[in-house]
């Protein structure tokens, strides 16, 4: 009776310490998602550092971002690893403490003298955006200017040399890497504005449907401030050239 005693005390030791598994999906958003980063991308970087201090390992599934943001929704996935804080999602999400900050800047075709102050300067403007994305809800509710969708940012910097929208939006950063390593050619035919739409702060985020969604965000907000406490999360930017 003591050995089988002690045999279940083993196993469940061994089930407790075993890792435990966060599916995680979002679409590629490089440099911070990015399935040919050696790490899958710096938010991935940081987002597998802060879980894996507390038991978790992240796996992974880069898919289009609706099918992600439903995937979440639906339980399919546990997480959305980089997600921007909308009023919207905020209903049916519970968000992560922040752990990165992008900076949403407009472009616009080469030699177009638009500079970007405040929305009512998009009057008449057609602004291409991509489906799903947490633009703000000021933004994505203003009927001032059309949003045409598109499922990834290289086709709205497409559609814009063409003429076909007159300015499309993302991350800086994430637009000029992303046109850098797929279209360079388009570079020297589109610039940025100089004032942006927003600076958004990126979250790890679950469903309020997930019944682990608690346990899971508080699981990564511990997990950040131990590596914000250890050198890691600067580690990690200095490696990626963030710092």
């Amino acid at each position: 009776m003591r050995r089988v005693l002690v045999l279940l005390l083993g196993l469940l030791f061994c089930a407790l310490a075993w890792p435990q598994n966060i599916i995680a999906a979002a679409d590629a958003y490089p440099p911070y998602m990015d399935p040919a980063h050696p790490k899958q991308g710096i938010s991935l970087q940081i987002v597998r550092a802060a879980y894996a201090t507390q038991g978790y390992v992240i796996d992974m599934h880069f898919v289009p971002w609706a099918r992600a943001m439903n995937g979440v929704k639906s339980g399919e996935y546990d997480i959305l690893p980089n997600a921007w804080w909308t009023q919207e999602r905020a209903r049916f999400l519970l968000y992560s403490e922040p752990y990165m900050q992008s900076e949403i800047k407009f472009i616009k075709r080469k030699g177009d003298p638009f500079e970007y102050h405040g929305l009512g300067s998009l009057s008449g403007k057609t602004v291409g955006i991509v489906k799903g994305y947490g633009y703000g809800d000021e933004f994505l509710n203003s009927s001032n200017f059309a949003r045409p969708e598109v499922s990834e940012i290289l086709q709205n910097v497409k559609k814009l040399v063409l003429g076909r929208i007159d300015l499309t939006l993302d991350d800086e950063i994430v637009a000029r890497w992303i046109i850098k390593h797929r279209a360079p050619t388009l570079m020297q035919s589109i610039e940025f504005t100089q004032n942006g739409l927003s600076s958004q702060q990126m979250h790890v985020t679950s469903s309020l449907k997930n019944p682990r969604h608690k346990t899971i965000i508080d699981a990564f907000n511990k997990g950040l401030a131990t590596i914000k406490a250890n050198g890691t999360f600067d580690n990690i930017l200095r490696e990626n050239g963030l710092k």
